[in-house]
């Protein structure tokens, strides 16, 4: 009887645990361009620390297919990213890399149990997206927020050239 009551207080314990699990959820735009040559972007979105180092990777989106070059080439081309630390990174990275996306709205959501966010400490942060384009140019947006936060938290960024709107929820 006692295992049993031990048992459910471990279930009800794991499960309030997840219910308050915090979560940072993302949509990210894609803008459709006029241009006569167009690529998809080359995208990478990670959580900055107040002094502008980085805390978590989230995503970064490049040129995987095996049969065109060699995308990881050309990540160095999102500048900011790669200096605060893309260099140092082994690619691929399972759960955060992947394919470049198409035009359009993109979303992510992440909650404080998975890997790039578990270490993340309560604070303030940024969120930061960066995109390049090959035969176009690049763009950075920052959206502060903080982690995990006492009660829910929008940021909104608007693009002007590589990136629509990008719109940051967090949800404690």
């Amino acid at each position: 009887m006692r295992w049993i009551a031990t048992l459910a207080g471990a279930v009800l314990l794991m499960g309030s645990a997840a219910a308050s699990a915090a979560e940072l959820n993302i949509k990210l735009q894609i803008p459709r361009l006029d241009v006569a040559e167009y690529h998809r972007p080359y995208i990478a979105v990670w959580v900055e620390n107040q002094d502008q180092s980085t805390a978590a990777q989230l995503a970064v989106w490049y040129q995987t297919d095996p049969k065109k070059e060699d995308g990881t080439q050309w990540l160095k081309d999102l500048r900011q990213w790669w200096r605060r630390g893309g260099r140092e990174l082994d690619m691929p990275i399972d759960g955060v890399t992947g394919a470049t996306r198409p035009v359009g709205e993109h979303a992510l959501s992440f909650r404080s149990t998975d890997q790039q966010l578990a270490r993340l400490a309560p604070g303030k942060y940024n969120l930061v997206v960066e995109a390049a384009r090959e035969v176009g140019g690049r763009e950075l947006l920052r959206l502060p927020f903080e982690w995990p936060g006492t009660q829910k938290q929008q940021a909104t960024a608007q693009g002007k050239t590589e990136l629509g709107a990008v719109t940051l929820n967090v949800v404690p």
